[in-house]
């Protein structure tokens, strides 16, 4: 049974389980802020619930890949959108800051505030 690790917590689910429904089931949010009501509510296409993901999980869809390909992310910048992803094995799940969680700096791997 694989663990999702999420802002100090473990949660334990299924192999396969989407990792959006694993953290909303476990009463935690891939959402930052108002993102938590205005969201696509799963379908691939608003972006907001895009995390740093560690670990085994399914390969990028097509659907995914799409909405990560414009801004305000881009592909390269190693974000998963959590209603798209499959947790295949332990992971370990970061949000970021952001309306979508997009403020990563991959130079550091640290948080950047939004300007």
């Amino acid at each position: 049974m694989p663990t999702v690790q999420f802002r100090g917590r473990d949660i334990d689910c299924e192999e396969g389980e989407i990792l959006r429904n694993v953290l909303l089931t476990a009463g935690l949010s891939p959402h930052n802020g108002r993102a938590q009501q205005l969201n696509c509510r799963g379908h691939g296409t608003c972006g907001t619930c895009a995390v740093e993901v560690e670990g085994d999980v399914s390969e990028m869809s097509g659907q995914e890949r799409r909405r990560l390909s414009f801004p305000p992310h881009s592909l390269d910048s190693g974000l998963r959108l959590s209603c798209q992803t499959r947790v295949e094995g332990d992971v370990r799940v970061t949000k970021h800051d952001g309306f979508w969680g997009q403020h990563v700096d991959r130079t550091t791997n640290e948080r950047v505030e939004p300007k």
